[in-house]
């Protein structure tokens, strides 16, 4: 049982919300340009290179988790965030439908509680400040206990940022000593959360009373097809899997690769840095990845390739950069085809576009349904039966999933670090979690024209029959 809230933890929290009403009641009134101002200098606050270098790299080093030296690049993120958010209006008349005789009014959601994961304390606070702010919200950030010291400096900079735009500071606020009592007291308090992380997290979003935006978890599964580019796909598969060390549930989980071209990607795969495993290694590498009860182990998630095989008791060349394990099986009892949250994917072979569908449909019923898929194909036909048919959010074809599924410069996804996923993993929405999300919308209705149809046109040949 967790423990009761303390006094002092739920006056901490409604002074935080104090706060933060008192910062939004003195933005009520800005305009487009001094919002964007604003998201400006948050969003140089935190992206600069050599700021969000450091503390991206005071995350790994605080919670033992991710790339040392590949997770600076992510600031890339920062930036896309403040693409979108500046190319979007937030204030007053936001879209006008004149046939419809619709306008639509941008209005604050209110105070926001922002659950920071412990893999993103760099990443995810910017872009929840640029998206709040832009919509004329306080947010509130409750880190992960594992990474508070990254997370409370990364609000530290971007409370910066917000006084040197000449803005009240305490639009952005950080909880210095978090708690699952305190976080669970300013969910039920303030007016909206978005919670990404793990599903415990979630479901406690959920639970809080006050509305919610929600992740679910991943097992990132892609079809390889025999009109693949084979080194194309091998190499975007191995960017997927190692970003950041596989910590994301975008990274590639799973690969379904037909078998005219299995044993060619399969040897692509290790020029790319891959480890093919043998039967007995793979039975050591389950034992170090999972205990007894079917749990992940914390000291094989999002590690390095050479720890990974250390904890196993299995030799790799050196630079290896990820491990392959061949795979016939899908269910909850053959763990490599469920989310693995590292640098270890599994590669089953396909005979027949209509079996790799049916394989899709069957590791989901086991993980990750809802999250994405994607395919590496120039078969339209092929990527259309899979939309059709994969029970995820988001399909990305011929890229880098952990890429590319929250947005990137080469592709119209809105950018994000959080994905909803449908009712399939329990969220409200399949959409990238973005501007849109941190407002209300008020609709303005005007007359029209009379758009009614007769009832011949409604119903059809069953109009004037005896039914029933």
């Amino acid at each position: 049982m967790p423990r009761q809230i303390t006094d002092e933890e739920k006056q901490y929290a409604h002074d935080c919300l104090q706060r933060a009403r008192k910062a939004m009641k003195a933005i009520e009134d800005y305009d487009q340009k001094q919002l964007d101002r604003i998201c400006r200098a948050v969003g140089w606050a935190a992206g600069n290179e050599e700021t969000f270098t450091r503390i991206s790299r005071m995350g790994v080093e605080e919670c033992g988790l991710g790339d040392w030296e590949g997770r600076p690049l992510r600031r890339m993120k920062i930036r896309g965030v403040l693409r979108d958010a500046l190319r979007q209006k937030s204030v007053g008349a936001i879209e006008t439908i004149p046939e419809k005789g619709i306008t639509k009014y941008a209005k604050p959601v209110g105070v926001i509680v922002s659950l920071i994961p412990t893999t993103n304390p760099d990443i995810t606070p910017p872009g929840n400040a640029i998206y709040g702010i832009k919509c004329r919200n306080a947010v509130i950030f409750s880190p992960h206990p594992r990474s508070k010291k990254a997370t409370l400096e990364m609000v530290r900079v971007m409370r910066a940022g917000v006084k040197a735009a000449g803005a009240p500071e305490d639009l952005l606020q950080c909880v210095a000593h978090p708690s699952i009592p305190l976080a669970q007291e300013l969910m039920a308090i303030c007016d909206l959360t978005i919670a990404t992380g793990g599903q415990a997290m979630v479901r406690s979003a959920y639970s809080s009373g006050k509305p919610a935006y929600g992740v679910g978890p991943g097992n990132s599964t892609m079809v390889i097809d025999e009109t693949a580019d084979v080194e194309a796909a091998a190499r975007n598969t191995r960017l997927s899997k190692t970003s950041d060390n596989g910590s994301g549930c975008s990274a590639d989980g799973n690969l379904l690769v037909e078998a005219s071209i299995y044993e060619a990607f399969l040897n692509q795969l290790q020029q790319e840095g891959g480890y093919l495993v043998s039967e007995e290694e793979k039975d050591k590498l389950k034992a170090a990845m999972w205990d007894d009860a079917g749990h992940r182990t914390y000291n094989t998630i999002a590690r390095p390739a050479a720890d990974i095989a250390q904890a196993a008791g299995i030799a790799v060349p050196d630079g290896t950069k990820f491990f392959i394990v061949k795979e016939k099986n899908i269910g909850r009892e053959y763990p490599f085809s469920r989310e693995k949250l590292s640098v270890v994917l599994a590669i089953f072979k396909y005979s027949g576009f209509e079996n790799a569908l049916k394989m899709v449909q069957e590791i989901y019923d086991v993980e990750g349904k809802g999250h994405s898929s994607g395919i590496f194909s120039f078969n339209d036909d092929h990527i259309d039966q899979l939309a059709l048919a994969a029970p995820v959010s988001r399909i990305m074809v011929r890229q880098p999933q952990s890429k590319a599924n929250a947005g990137s410069f080469s592709n119209g996804m809105p950018m994000t670090s959080s994905l909803g996923c449908g009712t399939w993993g329990g969220n409200i929405t399949t959409e990238n979690i973005s501007m849109k999300h941190y407002m209300n919308v008020t609709w303005v209705s005007r007359p029209i024209p009379e758009d009614k149809p007769s009832d011949e046109e409604l119903f059809g040949e069953f109009y004037n029959t005896r039914i029933g």
